[in-house]
């Protein structure tokens, strides 16, 4: 009976196959494609202050507008990358969730920095705004 002996011979770093991966392909956004997104969720966040704040509270109005649209720019802009934009269940992903979240965390930052007219109606625009954020964020990116 003959032995059979199997030699290894051991592989350099250098020898080594890299590995690749892909992760996704192009899925991000233009900047115009973002500040399209801004401007119709800060249309759409300022409707809804103009309906549910009282009149004369217009800084309030302002600060919704403002707040909500930079709220979706800057995070849409920071995190624009494949494996945020990706939809993980199918037509959301990671970014539609979380944009609006940071639009309610804007404008609670702001009902605290400084106290609206009216908190009650303000509370209002500021989900109505949220769900616009939301809606706008799923609809057209």
């Amino acid at each position: 009976m003959a032995d059979h002996q199997v030699t290894e011979t051991a592989r350099t770093p250098s020898e080594e196959q890299p590995m690749t991966t892909t992760l996704a392909s192009d899925s991000t956004f233009s900047h115009l494609h973002i500040l399209l997104t801004t401007a119709v969720t800060a249309v759409l966040a300022a409707a809804a202050a103009f309906w549910r704040l009282p009149r004369g509270a217009w800084s309030d109005l302002a600060a919704i507008t403002l707040l909500s649209g930079a709220s979706v720019f800057l995070f849409r802009d920071s995190a624009n990358m494949p494996q945020l934009n990706n939809d993980g269940l199918p037509g959301f992903s990671a970014n539609d969730w979380l944009a609006p979240v940071l639009t309610y965390v804007f404008l609670g930052v702001y009902a605290q920095l400084r106290t609206p007219a009216d908190p009650r109606r303000y509370g209002q625009a500021r989900a109505l705004a949220t769900i616009a954020s939301l809606a706008v964020n799923v609809v057209t990116i």
